[in-house]
């Protein structure tokens, strides 16, 4: 699949009007995990700004991507920035639920992780969370650049082992590099195309 352009709809509160006529592909992840960058990546254009501060991102975002099978990438707030004020994060953390739940037309969920880390507990909340609601998912690891080629085959491995998922289901990406856009992109096409019915 091959994006020809993207731009920005809308930044909401309220996750019931997140939704569209297109489908969605959400992006969920912890704070500074890299959402931000990799969506500029997948979409050509630094549309999402990025920031070495986590817990930036607290609306959520809506960006319409235009290619063969148009869809909505949708930049949901990041999880687990324990500095934030209490508050703040239960928000967040009520948004992201409400999202997942109120009948958004989600074709696929991100979550990315960043493979310099073992997966928090919070990571793994969210995966079991997935599974339990059955919405579709595959873990994106981000930030792959910052490790050697053998670094990174063996923080696939553990990765994986830690989330019960075999290797082929995680994506290596570096939103720097570019690396792994073309397997992201292709898993997008795959889904979308079942989404459509093709």
């Amino acid at each position: 699949m091959k994006i020809r352009s993207a731009e920005f709809v809308k930044s909401c509160v309220d996750p019931t009007e997140a939704g569209g006529y297109l489908p969605q592909v959400c992006v969920a992840g912890r704070s500074n995990c890299g959402k931000s960058t990799l969506l500029n990546m997948l979409m050509g254009a630094r549309l999402c700004k990025t920031s070495q501060t986590p817990g930036r991102t607290r609306l959520i975002n809506v960006f319409r991507v235009n290619a063969e099978m148009p869809f909505y990438l949708v930049d949901l707030p990041g999880y687990g920035y324990h500095k934030a004020q209490k508050s703040l994060a239960d928000e967040w953390s009520d948004r992201t639920d409400k999202y997942f739940k109120c009948g958004n037309a989600i074709a696929q969920v991100l979550c990315l992780m960043d493979i310099r880390r073992d997966p928090s507990d919070l990571d793994k909340v969210l995966i079991n969370y997935l599974r339990d609601l059955e919405l579709p998912f595959t873990v994106v690891l981000t930030k792959s650049d910052k490790l050697s080629k053998a670094q990174t085959g063996n923080a696939v491995m553990r990765i994986a082992a830690a989330l019960g998922l075999a290797r082929d289901d995680l994506i290596v990406t570096s939103g720097t590099k570019g690396s792994g856009k073309d397997a992201l992109l292709t898993r997008l096409e795959g889904v979308l195309s079942v989404d459509d019915g093709i």
